[in-house]
């Protein structure tokens, strides 16, 4: 599922016109910039377009050279992971600038997911139709080929992956259990730009639970709730990072719409208490 590249990550979106949008309308770059804006209030995403560009434009003459899409890929890794630097951050992988779109352009260090954003966007601005894989655990992307499709890992600079090499990968996730042809083409599927989104602030939320940082875990489930207003799990996690921060009307709402709308969680019982909890503690405040 490529779409065209965004040509215009300088004029973000509104976070209210994301939930309207179709998923191949959605701008991947500029949002993912506009995630990093809540973070950098003073982000210029125009800079970063000129940056993703200019990386294009270098690469032009030599990607169109290449008669085949392996070899086109070939020349933009070389650029991207040897020539340029960037990289997987090794030594501080759960530091939440490997999110950011702009830290990973300012600093050349990410996560799978992150450099794979970078990865499709010069790509795809030279008409490689690069796309993502939501695999389990790790972030790919993925090039068709004329027999196929060729799975790479942008952690680790593009590297290319073997269908026996992916089946270890998934085994690990699934129980040890080996997928077969049509499941592992079904895992392989492209990840839709909103899917792409959805994961990375999951990963941030997840990296602000692990910090006590409720503010921005709130921030977090509030903002995939843009992206996707009908995530139960995110109207619930919102709701229980504004019980940890005292917002009490916040957390209530919450709250009691995540038991409206998943009445068979397995969590019911122990939300309602907290629901409970909050309401005495409203009620004790007034």
């Amino acid at each position: 599922m490529n779409t065209q590249p965004d040509t215009k990550a300088s004029e973000l979106p509104t976070w209210d016109a994301l939930a309207r949008m179709d998923d191949d309308a959605l701008p991947l770059l500029g949002t993912a910039l506009l995630i990093a804006r809540d973070e950098y209030p003073e982000l210029q995403p125009a800079h970063y377009d000129a940056v993703v560009q200019g990386y294009a434009d270098a690469l032009r003459a030599e990607v169109q050279a290449q008669d085949a899409a392996p070899a086109r890929m070939a020349v933009i890794n070389r650029y991207l992971f040897e020539e340029l630097g960037f990289g997987g951050n090794n030594d501080a992988y759960n530091d939440p600038r490997n999110s950011y779109l702009n830290d990973v352009f300012d600093r050349k260090l990410g996560i799978p997911i992150s450099l794979a954003v970078v990865q499709m966007e010069i790509a795809r601005r030279l008409d490689v139709p690069l796309d993502g894989i939501s695999f389990p655990g790790h972030f790919l992307v993925r090039l068709p080929v004329d027999d196929g499709i060729l799975v790479m890992d942008p952690y680790n600079k593009g590297r290319s992956l073997s269908a026996d090499e992916l089946r270890d990968r998934i085994s690990s996730h699934f129980g040890g259990q080996s997928p077969d042809d049509t499941e592992l083409l079904h895992i392989l599927a492209p990840a839709s730009h909103r899917a792409i989104l959805l994961r990375m602030l999951r990963n941030l939320k997840a990296l602000y639970v692990e910090q006590d940082d409720w503010e921005r875990v709130a921030r977090s489930a509030d903002r995939l709730l843009k992206l996707s207003p009908g995530l139960g799990e995110e109207i619930r996690d919102r709701g229980l990072a504004y019980l940890k921060l005292g917002h009490l009307a916040g957390a209530r709402e919450d709250l009691a719409r995540y038991l409206a709308v998943q009445p068979e969680a397995p969590d019911v019982e122990a939300i309602h208490g907290l629901l409970i909890d909050a309401t005495g503690m409203a009620q004790r405040l007034n």
